[in-house]
């Protein structure tokens, strides 16, 4: 039996925050992680031209404030996490957040932080995609559902009473 949180899987959308709350209401007092997953260093890609293409002597840059924007990225994730563990807490089940940089995608970033913790469940919302656009863009989801190495819940798509 896993000894760890529940892994919730949260960016402060209304569907995130559904599966929140029914995450809350089904498995507390059990501990939650509440996880934004950012995608860093997507700053530095909007600093770099594709010179090289054009056969063109490489452009110099100030990545400064290409750093100086992936740390507010960084900063508000790590917010948002904080946001959503309050809320969490305030449901019933005290929680701890965490942002983590996205290496791959979404859905692998929270498969492999569900088996470091030992996660006792994965909570994930539903964005309300249609089935022509999950097949294909994928789906973070159904890629954690496939994958988890535990029980996963998929809060209902926010809007909808059932």
């Amino acid at each position: 039996m896993p000894t760890g949180p529940v892994v919730v899987a949260f960016d402060g959308s209304p569907a995130a925050l559904r599966a929140l709350q029914e995450a809350a209401e089904l498995l507390a007092p059990r501990p939650g992680l509440v996880v934004v997953v950012w995608e860093a260093g997507v700053a530095y890609d909007f600093a770099s031209i594709p010179s090289a293409s054009l056969d063109l002597p490489p452009a110099q840059f100030d990545l400064r404030p290409a750093a100086e924007l992936d740390e507010a990225l960084a900063a508000d994730a790590r917010e948002m996490a904080r946001r959503g563990a309050a809320i969490a807490t305030s449901l019933g089940m005290p929680a701890d957040g965490l942002a983590v940089a996205d290496v791959m995608t979404v859905g692998d970033t929270l498969v492999r932080l569900a088996g470091e913790v030992d996660a006792a469940a994965v909570v994930v919302g539903r964005h309300g995609h249609s089935a022509l656009r999950d097949v294909l863009l994928g789906s973070t989801a159904n890629h954690v559902m496939r994958n988890a190495p535990c029980p996963v819940v998929v809060g209902r798509q926010a809007g909808k009473d059932g």
